[in-house]
């Protein structure tokens, strides 16, 4: 399967399986927004679950938040957005789309401007001058639509850590090093959204910011580095030739050391396929520093053990819940020929995939259906997602599950009937076999860790 192909795949099967459906789609779509069907919330929920756990449950250094989308403007002026977060935007002359420079020359291929073609009409060289586009969307706070009025919806949720940072260290009594994390939406008007769920106008960040002592921030990079790394291989289950480390050559004017996780979807993403999936940055204190300064409040952290005052240097990860997602999505994809046929699996790590088991009686009749229910609600009961179909030969409903990415097929056949024993498929070998009906609830719970 050529790489390029791959989005396109994704596309078809997260409709086909409920995984993801385009936004308002009755009504014609809107344009790079995306709807998460009943196994897409299942599955970006796990994976946010377990970014949660790792960040928060696992730790007594971090604190989790949950602030508010819409803050005070003053915050975006502190930050640096409503002044400095633009994107060059050009029109092409002929066709009057617009696109962000940087992915237009990515996309395209394209050394400069002079040589890129539209993608939407072909013409080449036929572009306005770059002009800076602010991405942050605009409303208004209140009965009147005037300037005094205006807020923003969030492009980050970072801000909401930093203006909450004594109030969480101060009642969770925290020592510096440690770190705050959150979980929300974001949004971003985006010029050039596209390529799936992968670059979109509304999406959902995972984001921890880690507040250290100055001198000590170059060591916590890199622990958090590693970590990150490890937990994107290890808990998300993420192929290690697929993954990579690329530095920052060019910072941002807060950072003093930057780079991102990125994973490799092909096609057009990012750099020849390789796409961002996880940013890891020293923001050194500037953004205490401005929100200080715009403020008027002290934010000095007070180090009990000697009264030393400063301003804490912060280290970030922010992930893309719904990027990383859809890299564990294009990750599982495979196809393989089984007796002649094409097999489409999903193989996602059975701790995150949506459906845990599919429960089948081979047939309609003996009793069969009422003992596979009865198994199915027992499971759920458990709180282990199953799901049951009766509907056509078991073959088909295997296939069916294979390509949800639901790691264990239960069968209820003759010998269950006689001897209360099931076969358990597993999705990836296709192997089977035979436990007691009593026994399935903990075997599956083994093996979902």
């Amino acid at each position: 399967m050529a790489e390029h192909d791959l989005m396109e795949k994704l596309v078809s099967l997260a409709k086909r399986r409920g995984y993801v459906f385009q936004s308002s789609e009755i009504y014609g779509g809107t344009g790079s927004v995306w709807d998460y069907g009943p196994l897409g919330v299942e599955l970006k929920r796990n994976v946010k679950d377990a970014w949660w756990r790792a960040m928060v449950h696992e730790r007594d250094d971090i604190e989790g938040l949950d602030a508010a989308i819409l803050m005070h403007p003053r915050v975006w002026e502190a930050s640096g957005h409503v002044a400095e977060f633009t994107d060059p935007l050009v029109e092409c002359r002929n066709c009057h789309r617009r696109y962000r420079v940087d992915i237009l020359l990515a996309e395209t291929g394209a050394g400069d401007l002079p040589s890129a073609r539209c993608p939407a009409c072909g013409r080449t060289g036929e572009w306005t001058e770059p002009r800076q586009f602010n991405l942050m969307f605009k409303t208004f706070m209140g009965p009147v639509e005037e300037e005094s009025s205006v807020v923003y919806l969030r492009p980050e949720t970072a801000q909401g850590i930093y203006v909450n940072f004594l109030n969480v260290q101060t009642t969770a009594r925290q020592r510096v090093p440690f770190g705050i994390a959150q979980i929300g939406k974001a949004f971003r008007n985006e010029i050039t959204p596209g390529n799936f769920t992968f670059r979109t106008r509304e999406f959902e960040q995972m984001e921890m910011q880690f507040f250290v002592e100055p001198g000590s921030d170059p060591e916590w990079f890199e622990r958090w580095r590693e970590a990150r790394m490890n937990w994107m291989r290890e808990v998300v289950g993420l192929s290690p030739e697929r993954l990579r480390y690329h530095p920052h050559e060019k910072l941002a004017h807060y950072a003093s050391a930057a780079g991102d996780i990125e994973f490799f979807f092909g096609g057009t993403i990012g750099d020849e396929g390789w796409g961002e999936i996880e940013g890891i940055h020293n923001r050194t204190d500037f953004d205490l520093g401005r929100h200080q300064e715009y403020s008027g409040k002290r934010l000095e952290y007070i180090d009990p053990a000697n009264q030393k005052r400063y301003l804490p240097y912060i280290i970030e990860t922010s992930a893309g819940a719904d990027r990383v997602t859809l890299a564990v999505m294009a990750n599982a994809y495979r196809e393989e020929e089984v007796e002649g046929e094409t097999r489409v699996v999903l193989g996602i790590k059975a701790s995150l995939a949506p459906l845990k088991a599919g429960v089948f009686p081979l047939v309609k009749k003996d009793g069969m259906p009422d003992r596979a229910t009865a198994i199915h609600e027992g499971l759920r009961r458990r709180g282990i997602p199953s799901f049951y179909d009766e509907a056509g030969a078991i073959g088909r409903r295997y296939r069916r599950q294979d390509e949800a990415g639901t790691p264990f097929g239960i069968t209820v056949d003759g010998e269950t009937m006689e001897q209360g024993t099931v076969t358990i498929r597993d999705r990836d070998t296709m192997q089977q076999e035979r436990i007691s009906e009593d026994r399935i609830a903990d075997y599956l719970l083994e093996r979902l860790r």
